[in-house]
């Protein structure tokens, strides 16, 4: 699949922000959902094209244990999540990827699943790692009830009530999943067999998809135990509770070397939120419709922004931030002058100098908000064939390449490595799960399997090997010198041509926080309520506030 990149004029180009301001992982790790995350991505195309959605199979019990099937259908393509309900003994919930039981496990057919498909997978889903699927399954994931929330759910709506709103407010979700896997994982299709499909080329459609039904089957099964307990005195969620209802997610340090090990995808992913950005900044004027969707946006980030609860020291003063910085920006938006030349890049130029990080990429969130028209054809731009970018030119003068490491590497070639503490950590691969782990250089063993993620060193050890071949030879010579740096010399090269490929940092420095990294990846998805439960792992909310299947038709695009 071949993704174009975004054509950025040379007057486009003076709104660009530099990678060395965007790729800092303090900027990164305050990043916030926009329009064009990639749940809202999914969301527009399914609710402004002709997709039809469904649940043709439900087939559980009173004790909810069984399975059901929702259906996505359009003329050409049908998707359907098959959902396995399970009854789970308390002590065995839990949301460590050592689990080995679910409250609920789920794949996404590729198709209408016929009775021997379910039985096939009954076999296998509900095993997850320990089974396996087919081809013709996209994704694999399982959750877990938010005990707490569920149970009072359930408890409330068989009485005939509804559910407390503090109680909902304060956990915003039914179920978290623990894993969403796909792009062949356990033999679920590839990602390259589905890359070409128009609905699924943005980047993590069916992940995203995936979530989405789950979202819906999670309201579904705590109405069935409430009316198999209530009978007919039972109620059902009013649209406002139930709307505000997301998928919460349990996600740790599985997530966070995928940005590191895709310098093409986190380009076109940097590339098209800054493009964006630009385009509203270019603009000589602002009209009466997007300053009004300015401002119902910015009324909607405070109130989220004040529900938003952590206790995370880190996240408790990202919050403090975020919260004044908010109410900064309302203050400033009831005051500003919008008839001034270029109002919205004068409004940019004053957030930058007056709020936090937080506050920044908030603004920037809230600024693409009232923008559709303008911007939304930038998803088509998010995705990569990173096969395209694989071969290096061994033909590059050594001169060249030392330039490319002296201009895009110049941060990395700064940092000292002989210094403990830019060396102290490590990552690598655990043998019992497959995942990836961050050790300690110093107290812990296995350094020996250390994995390239820090490519600052990686640049760095190439940058001093460099000085020792003429600057007329070719980079083939170099690599047969040098077949260690391999790696490093054809990151190098895609750097010269994606310039958001890299972090800016040093990713195993002693003060390095993997929740920057986490987060965003996550901002990209579109995930809300971001709380970091240590600095390895976090937990957030997917599609709380969006519409559910049966709300699509009627309000359209997202």
């Amino acid at each position: 699949m071949s993704v174009a990149t975004p054509i950025v004029t040379p007057e486009l180009a003076r709104y660009m922000r530099a990678p060395s301001e965007v790729m800092r992982l303090a900027r990164m790790g305050s990043g916030h959902p926009t329009r064009l995350s990639f749940l809202r991505v999914l969301l527009r195309r399914l609710g402004t094209t002709d997709w039809q959605i469904d649940r043709p199979v439900w087939n559980v019990d009173v004790k909810g244990v069984g399975h059901g099937v929702y259906r996505v259908k359009s003329a050409d393509r049908t998707y359907s999540l098959v959902a396995f309900a399970h009854d789970l003994p308390p002590e065995m919930r839990s949301d460590r990827v050592i689990a080995t039981a679910w409250d609920a496990t789920f794949t996404l057919f590729d198709g209408d699943p016929r009775s021997e498909d379910i039985a096939r997978l009954a076999d296998n889903v509900p095993l997850q790692e320990a089974g396996r699927i087919s081809s013709k399954e996209l994704t694999l994931a399982r959750a877990n009830r938010s005990v707490r929330l569920f149970e009072h759910v359930v408890n409330a709506l068989a009485q005939g009530q509804q559910p407390d709103p503090d109680e909902i407010a304060n956990v915003g979700y039914l179920m978290r999943t623990t894993a969403v896997y796909g792009s062949g994982k356990f033999g679920a299709s590839d990602r390259s067999d589905i890359a070409a499909r128009a609905e699924l080329a943005a980047p993590f459609q069916v992940e995203m998809l995936t979530v989405w039904l789950i979202r819906a089957f999670t309201v579904d099964i705590v109405e069935h135990i409430a009316a198999a307990k209530g009978g007919d005195t039972a109620a059902k969620l009013d649209r406002d509770t139930r709307r505000s209802l997301g998928v919460g997610n349990s996600t740790g340090l599985g997530m966070a070397p995928f940005i590191v090990r895709h310098p093409v995808l986190l380009n076109n992913w940097m590339m098209a939120r800054e493009t964006a950005l630009a385009r509203v900044r270019a603009q000589a004027n602002a009209t009466p419709q997007t300053i009004a969707g300015l401002t119902a946006a910015a009324d909607g980030a405070a109130k989220n922004a004040q529900a938003w609860y952590s206790e995370h020291p880190v996240q408790v003063r990202k919050l403090y931030d975020l919260r004044r910085d908010l109410a900064l920006i309302s203050e400033g938006l009831a005051r500003w002058d919008w008839n001034t030349d270029h109002p919205w890049d004068a409004l940019w130029a004053w957030g930058e100098a007056t709020l936090t990080f937080e506050g920044q990429e908030a603004l920037l969130s809230l600024m693409l908000e009232p923008h559709g028209a303008l911007i939304d054809d930038l998803a088509d731009h998010m995705g990569a064939d990173e096969a395209a970018n694989f071969r290096i030119d061994g033909a590059m003068p050594v001169a060249k390449l030392r330039d490319i490491l002296k201009s895009d590497y110049a941060w990395a070639l700064e940092i000292d490595f002989s210094s403990p503490e830019n060396i102290a950590r490590f990552w690598y691969v655990s043998e019992e799960k497959l995942e990836p782990r961050l050790g300690e250089r110093a107290t812990e063993d296995g350094a020996t399997l250390e994995q390239p993620l820090c490519i600052a060193r990686l640049m760095s050890e190439l940058y001093a090997s460099l000085q020792a071949f003429d600057a007329s030879s070719p980079v083939a010579a170099l690599m047969l010198a040098h077949p260690e740096h391999r790696y490093a010399v054809r990151r190098a090269q895609v750097t010269a041509k994606h310039p958001y490929a890299e972090v800016h940092d040093n990713l195993i420095a002693a003060d390095m926080l993997p929740i920057d990294l986490l987060r965003c990846k996550l901002a990209f998805f579109g995930a809300s309520q971001f709380d970091p439960r240590s600095d390895r792992w976090v937990r957030i909310n997917l599609f709380a506030g969006a519409p559910f299947p049966d709300e699509l038709e009627s309000e359209g695009a997202a």
